[in-house]
């Protein structure tokens, strides 16, 4: 009794210390998503370059996730979580001194080193709780994903009251502390980790299993999407709204912030109602959002019995940043719900199947705003960036249909048991 006691605090330490963590590692990982406007200005660098350079550290954030995934099974959470937010540090602080394009780009490889946090945090917490509570417990950690949010409430304060080289001084001092904060109240367990028997290619042989692929293209969009269009809106509000950078990324805020801490209610209804229940509507209000977000701003003329009539059709800035919350609104649940499947299917290697499925994600967030930029350089539109995603929900909504939707309920009490 007095060890299953024992056994209940040290899963809430773990996860309330992990949760606390890794919106700091998020913050820093969306750090461009605010400074890279007067960067932009600073360097003069047109859309594509500008998304080139919010983009930089969600590339080696992807990449890292697989070997960091693995590595929790092998090692723990705890270690291979404190030595990531270490090695950050020092790179923060560099970033301050940065002075031409090149340099931003090398050192926000290495910044983006935090985004990694998520392939440890995920499996680390998850272990410490019954099967039936995992989806719970890895959403509450994903409800760090709000660090995207905190970055655009934090950082144009400071950047409008000191300039933005103090933006990445203090996020080193920060990412320092909370280091320290994990450490203390983190904990070990042995009986988490990977028998020392399976090997590297025993951990990636499930990427054969072609379930892994669709898990893989769902979080692109719900998880890449989101970070894409985190480091995508401020300046889509200066630029589309002529709004100020503070008011800018506070209205951006309205998607980065229930995008991220909702994730745990996502998790919530994915332990209650099965994950592909909760991820078939996701991807059915994304596509509505979608739809709606991607008409730009028009004027036609129609010729009339009484002359030619003007008219303009395109949203404006209410209706415009309450789509976007609702489309926050449906990532969040679709980042749990996606986890959920991990969790159910793969209960054994979550960490490396973590991994693998976080990359995809990552890489989504790596390449859509480059894209967002090369689309929006070539035609001049900007809501081309909701037309692109718009597509790439459709593709998972054939997917979707095909593989699950034809065989089992989409909604209900036996949809877990349909798809199992």
């Amino acid at each position: 009794m007095a060890s299953d006691l024992s056994n209940s605090r040290r899963a809430w330490s773990v996860l309330i210390v992990s949760t606390l963590a890794f919106p700091v590692c998020f913050r820093v990982w969306m750090m461009f998503g605010v400074i890279g406007i007067p960067i932009k200005k600073m360097l003069g660098l047109n859309a594509t370059e500008f998304g080139l350079l919010t983009a930089m550290p969600v590339l080696t954030g992807s990449l890292i996730r697989v070997p960091l995934g693995i590595w929790t099974d092998k090692f723990g959470g705890r270690i291979v979580m404190a030595t990531l937010m270490a090695i950050t540090v020092p790179a923060i602080w560099l970033m301050s001194y940065a002075t031409v394009y090149w340099h931003f780009l090398v050192i926000g490889m290495f910044v983006g080193l935090a985004g990694g946090s998520f392939s440890v945090g995920t499996p680390y917490v998850a272990r410490w709780f019954p099967r039936s509570r995992q989806g719970t417990a890895m959403g509450v950690y994903g409800a760090g994903n709000s660090g995207a949010a905190v970055n655009k409430f934090v950082a144009p304060v400071l950047l409008v009251a000191f300039g933005w080289t103090m933006v990445p001084q203090v996020y080193a001092v920060i990412m320092l502390g909370t280091l320290a904060l994990f450490w203390m109240f983190s904990y070990s367990d042995p009986a988490h980790l990977v028998p020392s028997k399976v090997t590297f290619v025993d951990q990636l042989k499930a990427l054969k299993d072609p379930k892994v692929l669709k898990y893989c293209q769902f979080y692109s969009i719900v998880f890449g999407g989101y970070v894409a269009l985190s480091l995508w809106m401020v300046q889509y509000y200066v630029g589309e709204y002529g709004l100020d950078i503070r008011t800018a990324a506070l209205l951006a805020a309205c998607f980065s912030l229930p995008g991220g801490v909702l994730r745990a209610i996502g998790g919530i209804l994915s332990d209650k109602y099965g994950a592909h229940s909760v991820t078939w509507w996701v991807m059915w209000v994304s596509w509505i959002c979608l739809f709606l977000l991607s008409y730009p701003q028009t004027d036609f003329t129609v010729l009339t019995v009484n002359g030619p009539a003007t008219f303009h059709i395109g949203l404006n800035i209410y209706a415009f940043t309450a789509l976007m919350g609702v489309l926050g609104v449906a990532f969040a649940f679709g980042k749990a719900s996606v986890f959920k499947y991990i969790s159910d299917d793969y209960s054994h290697n979550i960490g490396a199947i973590s991994g693998i499925v976080g990359l995809a994600g990552g890489l989504g967030g790596f390449v859509l705003p480059i894209l967002f930029g090369a689309l929006m350089d070539l035609t001049g539109i900007r809501s081309s960036a909701f037309m692109l995603m718009y597509g790439v929900v459709w593709v998972s909504l054939i997917w979707m249909y095909w593989t699950e939707v034809r065989r089992a309920q989409v909604m209900g009490s036996h949809t877990a048991s349909a798809l199992a």
